[in-house]
């Protein structure tokens, strides 16, 4: 099988446990394929969390939950140096904490005060963590996905703009349909009967990591044209530049995408292309992903919060109004 074969098939593997939402599934794998961190926002047991649960059973890696609180310290997301007396002397060792892992699940973030929000910072941008003075390097394999609740704001910590910066997308997810509503009741029925013996289900092989190295090879050199690169450009400079454009969209944004945006576009565009089975990057490849990559990028003007507006609507007056060149 190709490296193209093992992802789709991982994808079909964990839309049999995630019913409904087949675009948080198609974003989970974007993430993994662009090496970057997901921001997950949704309303509770929209299956935010078995989604990631689903990818480390069905892939060769190890998965660490963090549930952000109040009372959270950083040193519990990095780990800390421990004294250990041993033979009458004494030494601090570093013990490693659960950001270790290669799949995090950093449940509810927006939880937790800044300073443990930041504690994720390096180890999302720089892949290590430091502590005492010394760095320790992450895995190769290591994704950050985190999640928060859109209504419940009250004793919450807004991430700062820094730190959303970092995150490759922010993935929105809604209600499923009526089917999928069925099929998510008697798969969790079914799920009941093996738990109790009933019916016995086979643990599936999971999926070699270097499948996913190899599938980041090819997307590295998937093709991006120069037409391409010049219409991911003019989408940032549209959102940092709207008076160019649009007088009314020059009202709705206050700050516009920053450099991490056109690198971001850049590479979940080309992942998103290789998914597809294309070795070059459309146009349409661009549009089908610029929403989860600038949505949090953004930050919205007095008027646009007065008016109701979204950052999904700003986006999508933005790529009305940007041609491809």
């Amino acid at each position: 099988m190709t490296a193209r074969d093992d992802i789709l098939s991982l994808g079909k593997r964990i839309g049999q446990s995630i019913i409904g939402q087949e675009t948080m599934v198609e974003r989970l794998l974007l993430g993994l394929l662009a090496n970057g961190h997901l921001l997950v926002e949704g309303l509770p047991g929209l299956a935010k969390t078995r989604a990631i649960k689903s990818l480390a059973k069905n892939l060769n890696s190890e998965l660490s939950r963090v549930q952000f609180t109040p009372d959270l310290l950083p040193a519990d997301i990095t780990g800390s140096e421990i004294y250990f007396a041993e033979g009458g002397k004494g030494e601090f060792k570093f013990q490693q904490g659960p950001i270790f892992a290669n799949l995090i699940l950093a449940d509810e973030i927006n939880r937790a005060p800044a300073k443990v929000q930041s504690a994720l910072l390096e180890a999302m941008e720089e892949r290590q963590v430091t502590v005492g003075g010394k760095s320790y390097p992450l895995p190769e394999l290591f994704m950050v996905m985190a999640t928060q609740n859109p209504i419940e704001q009250e004793g919450t910590y807004p991430l700062p703009e820094a730190q959303l910066d970092r995150f490759l997308m922010h993935v929105e997810v809604g209600y499923p349909d009526e089917k999928s509503e069925a099929a998510i009741m008697r798969l969790n029925r079914d799920e009941e009967n093996a738990a109790h013996g009933n019916r016995s289900t086979a643990a599936p092989e999971k999926l070699d990591p270097k499948a996913v190295f190899d599938a980041r090879k090819e997307i590295g050199a998937i093709t991006v044209s120069e037409p391409v690169e010049k219409y991911m450009v003019a989408l940032v400079f549209a959102t940092r530049y709207p008076d160019r454009y649009d007088k009314d969209l020059a009202k709705l944004l206050q700050v516009g995408v920053s450099p991490r945006g056109v690198i971001g576009l850049d590479k979940v565009s080309r992942s998103y292309a290789w998914l597809k089975g294309r070795d070059f990057v459309t146009p349409d490849d661009v549009k089908a992903v610029v929403n989860d990559v600038f949505r949090h990028r953004l930050i919205l003007s007095y008027d646009a919060h007065a008016a109701n507006t979204t950052a999904d609507q700003v986006i999508d007056k933005v790529t009305e109004l940007v041609a491809v060149s």
